[in-house]
């Protein structure tokens, strides 16, 4: 080959090798283009995703925080007002003896305020198996077993649509006209208002030997059971007195809950069979009444 065909095939070669060089050098720019646009697709629409997953996550847990502050239902970690009344009547001087008007205004607060009575069962099934109840529950009890519960209170709850439990002495009954008889009992259980026991003769159990208590909480329970063809289950103690031969009776005896009459909001902790309920005299005022419904940081159980 002479001199000049070598230079001419020198001078394709390099300018084929620059010719391809370029065209592999627009070629790369286009694809880290395309690949450049992709990504950025690609993180734009991953961003998009993230934002529109952090927005309903929000929109879920603020959900499940109104629930939890301001919703619908409350379980067993949760104390629950269980009101303690004892006579619905007015006599000058005797704090037991709540006036019906003041009653029917605490009545009113409960209606306006949202609350939702609820039975003793319903407290048992609460306390013990953690079925959930409305968060704003109450209890609302009678002690003794008076009369005028029937004359006073019972219109009134039954106006609101309220349940109720009296815990009645059984040795009064048909005996005491100040206090309820049978029919008046009778009626009362087929209408939302629970029938429970409160012994015999309204007894000092702390001073009674273990045989003697376990006679007054089954005679009582019997005698109820008798009237009323239903299980007796729940008693409040007389005076909120008792001691450890009280508990063990309690339990031989067949009854689920017990109530003393230490101050306080109910709560599982407290046992099943000291359980405290809140006060409610004739001097507590409506704002009195709010306060020891509404503010367990001054009256729950410490």
């Amino acid at each position: 080959m002479n001199k000049k065909s070598l230079k001419i095939l020198i001078v394709s070669l390099m300018t084929f090798i620059i010719f391809f060089g370029i065209y592999n050098i627009k070629k790369i720019k286009s694809l880290r283009t395309s690949n450049n646009l992709s990504y950025n697709e690609n993180y734009k629409s991953n961003i998009k995703y993230e934002n529109e997953n952090s927005i309903e996550k929000v929109k879920a847990n603020k959900i499940t925080k109104d629930r939890q502050f301001a919703g619908d239902i409350i379980y067993n970690t949760s104390y629950v007002p269980v009101l303690m009344y004892h006579s619905i009547d007015y006599e000058k001087g005797n704090e037991l003896r709540v006036p019906k008007e003041l009653f029917k205004k605490h009545m009113q607060y409960l209606k306006d305020n949202g609350y939702t009575t609820i039975t003793i069962n319903e407290l048992y099934k609460f306390i013990n198996d953690n079925k959930p109840i409305p968060r704003k529950s109450v209890v609302i009890t009678f002690d003794d077993g008076y009369k005028d519960n029937y004359i006073n209170a019972y219109p009134i709850l039954k106006e609101f649509g309220f349940k109720a439990t009296i815990f009645v002495i059984t040795s009064n009954i048909d005996k005491d006209k100040r206090c309820l008889n049978s029919d008046e009992i009778k009626e009362m259980s087929k209408n939302g208002i629970d029938i429970e026991s409160h012994t015999v003769n309204h007894d000092k159990l702390n001073e009674l030997s273990y045989n003697k208590q376990l006679q007054t909480l089954k005679n009582s329970k019997g005698f109820l059971e008798g009237i009323l063809n239903k299980k007796v289950e729940y008693i409040a103690y007389p005076y909120g007195l008792y001691n450890v031969d009280t508990l063990n009776a309690v339990k031989t005896a067949g009854y689920k809950l017990a109530f003393v009459t230490k101050s306080g909001w109910c709560i599982k902790n407290q046992g099943i069979y000291t359980l405290h309920r809140v006060y409610i005299s004739a001097n507590h005022t409506v704002n009195e009444f709010k306060r020891r419904l509404t503010n367990p940081e001054y009256y729950k159980s410490k």
